[in-house]
């Protein structure tokens, strides 16, 4: 039997076969439409992961720690100066110059985590009860200073007025303020471990969609051109070809920029944010350590508290069994392989040995200082303080400044290389995304014209 075509009537087959071209092409054009979406999509969770852990967040919560280093150190200058009397007139003026610039560094601080709560009435709260109190501290360290001022005392204990007026602003400090403010980094950091957690999870999630998405994409092109050879009897067309090759390519570019995301994003938190924060706060608690020697000093009745209190911070700063502050000496000075305590996961390399050697210099010193107080040579501990222990601690600090540095170096290199990666990929995507549409076209057209 013979198919005749009857005028105007078009034969099944070109009816039909230009037909399932553009049905082809159209799922092939939508498979490539997902691959690139999910690119989008992919590549926007990353970017915004790492805008709030590197640029908003991450920053503003470190800047949040510097708070408790700021309000401790206040207090400290405030016990070194009152401890001074009247013989170390230079020393007291640096004192009360580090009490005006650390005052300035935390009203700073407040200002960032006023910004970083937000619309949250809590923690709103705790910012404005920390103006409050602070004005209330500053009030009280105000009057112990004038007081001790007036009496010209000798280095050493101050009069009894005095010592009350200072228990007060310090009572303050370290039972209302200071936790006030660690709550701060806390709550704030919730906003950073929140982040990293879902990007640790959305991120290999949306880079495994990119990678089904391109695969299908390929297998379409490949569906295409297979039926447009065997249709036509021809060999692939080179439009198409290069398209697929483009189109893998802009796969295995995105997968790979995805999961330099995922890894960025990664070493950002755990090598970068959280020993930045870590060593951020050990400044703090260690410089709070350094204020209970002079508190140590200056009141007789509340030593013990205040010798204890100190050898829970550095039980807390860097582990060692001890009972007493003598043993915790001891211990050391002896070392260890296996440090804990917050410092205990941060000594890794030369920074992290320079720490500890300064840390052993600094609690040295610390035996003597408190040899010659048990032994009643007032003017010798005062000196020694001033002198030997404050040497060692600043050397100790500027270690610690050095291993923070090598960690926020890691955390800025992390960040950095993430939106580096993206930035390429959005310069690129847009010509890949013309690139393969204009090659489809240039590849499907010139079959659907024969038809004409």
């Amino acid at each position: 039997m013979t198919l005749v075509q009857t005028r105007g009537t078009p034969l099944p087959v070109r009816r039909g076969v230009p037909g399932r071209i553009r049905l082809i092409s159209g799922i092939t054009v939508a498979s490539l439409a997902l691959l690139f979406a999910a690119l989008a999509v992919g590549s926007s969770s990353a970017r915004d992961g790492l805008r709030v852990i590197g640029r908003d967040a991450g920053p503003q919560v470190v800047a949040t720690a510097g708070l408790y280093l700021a309000l401790s150190d206040m207090d400290a200058q405030v016990a070194n100066a009152l401890v001074m009397g009247g013989q170390y007139a230079e020393q007291r003026k640096d004192a009360l110059d580090r009490y005006q610039q650390r005052r300035s560094e935390a009203n700073q601080a407040l200002l960032k985590a006023f910004e970083l709560s937000g619309d949250d009435p809590a923690e709103r709260r705790t910012v404005q009860s920390v103006l409050d109190g602070l004005g209330q501290y500053e009030r009280l360290a105000g009057q112990a200073l004038l007081l001790s001022e007036q009496a010209k005392h000798a280095p050493g204990p101050p009069p009894q007025e005095v010592v009350l007026t200072y228990r007060q602003a310090t009572d303050l400090m370290r039972l209302v303020l200071l936790p006030q403010a660690y709550n701060l980094t806390l709550e704030n950091g919730t906003i950073v471990r929140a982040t990293s957690d879902d990007k640790a999870v959305m991120v290999p999630l949306l880079r495994d969609a990119v990678l089904v998405a391109g695969l299908l994409a390929l297998g379409c092109l490949m569906w295409l051109q297979i039926f447009l050879a065997r249709r036509f009897r021809r060999v692939f067309g080179p439009a198409l070809l290069v398209a697929t090759l483009t189109t893998l390519l802009a796969l295995g570019f995105g997968a790979n920029v995805l999961g330099r995301d995922e890894e960025a994003l990664r070493m950002a938190k755990s090598a970068g944010f959280d020993s930045v924060l870590t060593l951020a706060k050990t400044r703090a608690i260690s410089n709070s350590m350094q204020g209970d020697q002079s508190r140590y000093l200056l009141d007789k009745e509340r030593a013990d508290t205040y010798e204890h209190t100190y050898l829970d911070k550095s039980l807390s700063v860097l582990y060692f069994e001890a009972g007493n502050l003598t043993a915790y000496h001891r211990a050391v000075a002896a070392g260890s392989e296996n440090f804990l305590g917050m410092l205990g996961p941060e000594i890794v390399g030369r920074e992290g040995a320079d720490v500890v050697s300064a840390y052993q210099v600094f609690q040295a010193a610390d035996t003597r200082f408190r040899e010659l107080v048990s032994g009643g040579r007032t003017n010798e501990a005062v000196a020694e303080r001033l002198g030997s222990v404050t040497d060692a601690f600043d050397e100790y600090d500027k270690a610690l400044v050095a291993l923070a540095d090598t960690h926020q170096d890691v955390f800025k290199s992390a960040i950095a290389d993430g939106e580096n990666a993206l930035n390429n990929l959005w310069r690129l995507l847009p010509f890949a995304i013309g690139a393969i549409g204009l090659l489809v076209i240039a590849g499907v057209w010139p079959r659907l014209k024969e038809y004409r």
